[in-house]
């Protein structure tokens, strides 16, 4: 059972008002606390465990950083990322560019790590997906809230 605390924290994240502010303020203190920390911290893993992702612009090319946060498996060897936009509509641009070009990294407490993404379908999303929901319950909220079927990626060390 989670603490007070993480019930609360996981209630304001599951509202509405959270992800309209959330995507603006967020990833920019997420970056800037990374940053100051040498890739040692991130501010949202106040909340959960979290990466920065540098994929591919899918039609850019260009590098794009985001963090995320994940639920890590195998002691830091694969992560599963779920492409939740905070319950907004639209898919987030990270998982297009994923989608179109899989080899990435990510910076995992202060480690860059190459990795290789895979969607997750079928029962290995299915089985992927019950695991998140248990782990961080607004996951079922986000979903719950819009008509897409939220992405899950694994995303495994090369």
């Amino acid at each position: 059972m989670a603490a007070p605390g993480v019930r609360l924290v996981q209630a304001v994240t599951a509202t509405r008002a959270f992800a309209k502010v959330a995507p603006h303020v967020v990833p920019v203190l997420d970056r800037a606390v990374h940053r100051l920390t040498r890739g040692r911290f991130l501010l949202s893993a106040l909340m959960l465990p979290g990466v920065i992702l540098t994929s591919t612009g899918a039609r850019s090319g260009l590098p794009r950083r985001t963090p995320l946060a994940c639920m890590p498996e195998d002691g830091g060897r694969s992560w599963l990322l779920v492409g939740s936009n905070f319950g907004r509509t639209g898919h987030p641009a990270w998982t297009h560019n994923l989608l179109a070009r899989p080899d990435a990294s990510v910076s995992w407490k202060g480690e860059d790590i190459a990795v290789r993404a895979v969607l997750l379908t079928g029962e290995e999303r299915d089985a992927a997906w019950q695991e998140l929901v248990v782990f961080w319950p607004p996951y079922a909220t986000y979903q719950a809230r819009v008509a897409r079927k939220l992405r899950i990626f694994r995303i495994v060390r090369t």
